[in-house]
């Protein structure tokens, strides 16, 4: 029995180490989106925080300080898509920031039939979602009750302290602030949401229950 827990520990492990040097994605409420005067279909937006984000191995925290996250690859070639869906681009990025902990962004839809139909949506609030995909090549990891080494955090939790956002997406259902999904883009079903993560839901749901009819 041992074995076998150890030997679930160590796959378990292994996945999550294998999701956190992926790509990721996370979602959330545009709570801040205003447009910009004076420049047509161009609006300002919020697309990442330092919000917990629980995913199935633990609490993720993205460090927003200005040594953390690096948005030089975002400001150069980074590009607007909708659902994470690189063959739909919709927009520009113009110019990203990090202003209160958050990153921010000016956006510029583009003129052709699919975007404006996305910008006219964003525009009268049927759409509400933005997220953003991005690389972790730093993390932190702070065990229960514990500080981060700034002191800023408490443990259990893992903060990615060198990270870039590689996208900015238009969502049209964000994912749910308290059930993060890490997602491969290469592995993605047509709702948006990994087919991974289904079989790892499903292998977590099984080994429970085997836990439960052992006790």
């Amino acid at each position: 029995m041992a074995t076998k827990n150890q030997n679930l520990a160590r796959t378990q492990e292994q996945k999550k180490q294998s999701e956190k040097s992926g790509s990721l994605s996370r979602s959330f409420s545009m709570l801040s989106i205003r447009a910009v005067e004076n420049e047509e279909r161009t609006v300002e937006l919020s697309f990442s925080s330092e919000e917990a984000y629980e995913r199935w191995w633990g609490v993720e925290i993205l460090d927003h300080s200005e040594s953390s996250v690096d948005l030089n690859r975002l400001n150069e070639i980074g590009c607007m898509l909708f659902n994470h869906n690189r063959d739909y681009v919709i927009g520009k990025i113009v110019n990203a920031w990090v202003l209160d902990g958050r990153c921010m962004a000016k956006v510029r839809f583009d003129e052709d039939d699919a975007a404006d139909v996305i910008y006219k949506k964003v525009q009268n609030g049927t759409l509400k979602g933005v997220s953003t995909g991005y690389r972790v090549a730093t993390w932190e990891t702070v065990p229960a009750n514990k500080k981060s080494q700034d002191g800023r955090f408490t443990g259990p939790c893992d903060i990615a302290k060198k990270w870039f956002p590689f996208e900015i997406s238009i969502v049209s259902i964000p994912a749910d602030a308290t059930v993060g999904v890490g997602r491969s883009y290469d592995n993605e079903d047509e709702a948006g949401i990994s087919l991974d993560y289904f079989i790892r839901q499903i292998q977590i749901n099984k080994n429970k229950f085997k836990e439960d009819n052992l006790k």
